[in-house]
C-alpha cells in the first residue's frame, strides 16, 4: 500500500518543523524537515542509531562529538549512534535542513 500524507491534512504546529515517523507507514527511517530562524537549533542530544543530515539552504554550526564544523547548501553530514551531536543555524537566513534517522520511531536523549 502507497501512503500519501497531504501537506494539508497536517494539523498546524508552532514551527515550521515537520515530524515524521515511518513505523506507521512500514518504513525503517523517520525524519525531521527543519526549518529555523537564524540562532535555532537543537539543544545536545544523542540516538542509539546513526543521523543524517542534509542541508537544503542555509548555513549550520554542527558539532557532533569533539567536531565543530559548518555545513551549508547540499552537503551531507552523518553522526554515528551514541554519539552527543546539535546543530545552530549561523547564517542570516533560515535553514532548512533534512535530519534523517535510521529508525521507524524517534529515540532521543537530551543532554542540554
Amino acid at each position: 500500500m502507497v501512503h500519501v500524507l497531504r501537506a494539508a491534512d497536517r494539523a498546524p504546529s508552532k514551527s515550521r518543523t515537520i515530524r515524521f515517523e515511518g513505523t506507521d507507514y512500514g518504513t525503517d527511517i523517520s525524519f525531521f524537515a527543519v526549518d529555523n530562524e537564524p540562532g535555532q537549533g537543537p539543544g545536545l542530544h544523542i540516538h542509539p542509531y546513526p543521523e543524517t543530515w542534509f542541508v537544503r539552504s542555509g548555513r549550520a554550526r554542527i558539532v557532533a562529538g569533539d567536531e565543530s564544523f559548518e555545513a551549508g547548501p547540499g552537503d551531507i553530514a552523518v553522526v554515528p549512534a551514541g554519539v552527543p551531536h546539535k546543530f545552530t543555524n549561523i547564517g542570516d537566513e533560515r535553514l532548512v535542513i533534512f535530519c534523517v534517522h535510521a529508525a521507524g520511531t524517534m529515540v532521543q536523549e537530551d543532554l542540554e
